[in-house]
């Protein structure tokens, strides 16, 4: 009996251990665990060096396939892209996700201006170090105006364009963009709300943790904001010179770029399809993949 009240103790000390780590550090153990989670489904991670930045990126799909490379947004990381990305190695794709410098797990340069035309000429480069002389390319959001910068520097380089809620048209946020660097509970509370329809309820421990995160990594959110703002990288006079097709994926109800962007976009790029994700929002790429996925892959296959 005394071996297996030892061994009793030992399993209630190392629950109670992974406990206080979980509450301690919510966000890196969510982090660790769909890390560990890709690697058992076949996902690579690997690294690269690009202009001198190191670069992470993931990989999955057949090896031969025809390449799709997927931009994250401001924020995000290669990881955004776990539930569409399937639907494109189903259909026989080779899908990269690179982490742009400062977010993810790729390098944080602190010489590096994180603007928009910086972080295209980072992908261009990305495609360069690894061989890929023409993809399909997509963005979201932020990474939807890096996606656009590249399709307009090198257009011979896409063969067809996917802008997921995208930005790159200029105009005056109604929100308060330092919510992206959130500093107190309720800010986080209303970037949710803005992100998403109808957004869970965020715990107390996970907002602290989030918080802790947040002061890590604002002065690089802020850097790209500032440079955003300014409007240099807009592309509202050079989006008609776009000539290979363009798909347009908007959540109906993003209040981060309103649906209005896209119908823009839409009018002012002749060959685009526009395809509107009813009751979705900013975040339609994770929340709403049921709904894109198809339509993604029919537009990939025209």
């Amino acid at each position: 009996m005394n071996w297996k009240k030892k061994v009793l103790m030992v399993a209630g000390l190392l629950t109670l251990a992974g406990g206080l780590v979980v509450w301690m550090r919510p966000v890196a153990v969510s982090r660790e665990a769909l890390y560990l989670h890709e690697f058992l489904t076949g996902v690579e991670s690997r690294t690269i060096q690009v202009a001198g930045h190191r670069v992470h990126y993931e990989a999955r799909g057949p090896a031969a396939g025809p390449v799709v490379v997927l931009v994250h947004g401001l924020g995000g990381s290669a990881e955004d892209w776990r539930d569409l990305a399937p639907w494109l190695v189903k259909a026989g794709y080779r899908v990269y996700t690179p982490d742009l410098p400062g977010f993810g797990r790729s390098e944080q340069p602190a010489d590096f201006s994180y603007s928009i035309h910086d972080q295209a000429e980072i992908v261009t480069g990305f495609m360069d170090a690894l061989g890929l002389k023409q993809v399909d390319l997509g963005g979201w959001s932020m990474g939807g105006g890096v996606v656009q910068h590249v399709a307009l520097h090198a257009p011979e380089r896409v063969r067809r364009l996917i802008l997921f809620d995208a930005i790159g048209l200029y105009f005056k946020p109604a929100w308060n963009v330092r919510l992206f660097a959130p500093r107190t509970p309720g800010e986080i509370d209303q970037l949710e709300a803005l992100l998403m329809p109808a957004p869970p309820r965020v715990p107390a421990f996970v907002a602290r943790d989030v918080l802790r995160v947040s002061r890590q990594d604002a002065w690089i959110i802020n850097r790209a904001l500032d440079s955003m703002l300014t409007g240099q990288d807009a592309t509202d006079a050079r989006l008609p010179q776009l000539k290979m097709p363009v798909l347009l994926v908007w959540g109906s109800v993003d209040q981060i770029t309103p649906l209005s962007l896209g119908e823009t976009m839409h009018h002012l790029i002749p060959q685009s399809q526009l395809e509107v994700i009813e009751g979705c929002g900013h975040l339609a790429p994770v929340q709403c993949t049921q709904q894109i996925g198809p339509k993604l892959v029919a537009f990939l296959q025209q």
